[in-house]
């Protein structure tokens, strides 16, 4: 039987791409899978955005506050709630996120005073958590956003965290950058466009995001990836991005349009695959039909 290594956890026949047979039964953990990664993402949340704790990691690096730390502008847009925003960067995509959603973003925080708190650029690497899980100011001005757009946020201690010991007190300001919706489907979710590239085996996949690396993974290595799933009726069904950790596994254990879509990728590459069923679960299992992920090679083994 089949072994693999899925969100940490090794497993006989794991749920996720892993090549199943016919006598396979239909796999109960997808629903499961989902509440784990809401209970990692509280994990992820309290160690990120609404931790002060992280000052201490990220002193090193800290990142200079802007001019306008201590006040906001007069031409800065302030929202009934008392929230004062201004667009640094204007974004590229249309929708703005729901209090339902969750959002891919990086930012930092400085008290009035110039002081860093916390930094996922300082950390180098951006946080993802549900828009209704982190202070309600936050949480609004991320609601004004669209994909790409960076914003400045002046918070009031009323929409931060109310004076709470340990916490950063008094007004603070973010820069926030969206990076995405991880979990709204791609708007081609239905079937690929024309621009897509197709394989001989029917596969189609385009290029997101270009990779740094020149070497391309072999059938019989192990890898490391972030990826996301969708139906083709637009419902995510299994994410890394939104469990908060990578996933690693041979590539040769999976389901065969991963096995082959994944080798034709580089280290940073983002690519987007639509893998027929043929090439997934083969109608054995759920999820059924053509399959979209988005999946980013962040390391070969």
């Amino acid at each position: 039987m089949a072994r693999g290594t899925i969100g940490g956890v090794v497993l006989e026949k794991p749920a996720r791409y892993v090549a199943q047979d016919s006598t396979t039964a239909e796999e109960a953990g997808l629903a499961g899978k989902v509440e784990c990664g809401m209970r990692m993402l509280s994990v992820v949340i309290l160690f990120s955005l609404v931790s002060a704790v992280t000052a201490a990691q990220t002193q090193s690096s800290a990142i200079p506050a802007p001019p306008d730390v201590a006040a906001p502008p007069a031409d800065a847009a302030k929202t009934a709630s008392g929230l004062a925003t201004k667009v640094i960067t204007p974004g590229t995509g249309k929708d703005h996120p729901a209090k339902d959603d969750l959002v891919t973003v990086d930012y930092t925080g400085w008290t009035t005073d110039g002081t860093m708190f916390d930094s996922s650029v300082a950390r180098g690497k951006p946080s993802t958590f549900g828009v209704s899980r982190v202070i309600p100011g936050f949480s609004e001005g991320l609601q004004l956003m669209v994909p790409g757009e960076k914003r400045r946020l002046w918070i009031p201690e009323s929409l931060a965290y109310k004076g709470q010991a340990g916490r950063p007190k008094g007004l603070l300001v973010f820069d926030v950058m969206l990076i995405e919706m991880p979990n709204r489907a791609p708007s081609d979710v239905k079937a690929a466009p024309a621009d897509a590239k197709k394989t001989v085996s029917g596969l189609a996949y385009k290029v997101i995001k270009p990779g740094t690396g020149g070497r391309h993974p072999k059938a019989s290595d192990q890898v490391t990836v972030h990826y996301t799933g969708w139906t083709t009726d637009g419902k995510m069904f299994d994410s890394s991005v939104v469990r908060g950790e990578p996933t690693t596994f041979a590539l040769d254990g999976v389901i065969a349009g991963w096995t082959e879509g994944v080798q034709l990728m580089v280290e940073g590459e983002k690519t987007r695959f639509w893998i027929p069923e043929k090439l997934a679960y083969k109608g054995q299992s759920a999820p059924y039909g053509l399959l979209v992920f988005d999946v980013e090679l962040i390391k070969i083994r």
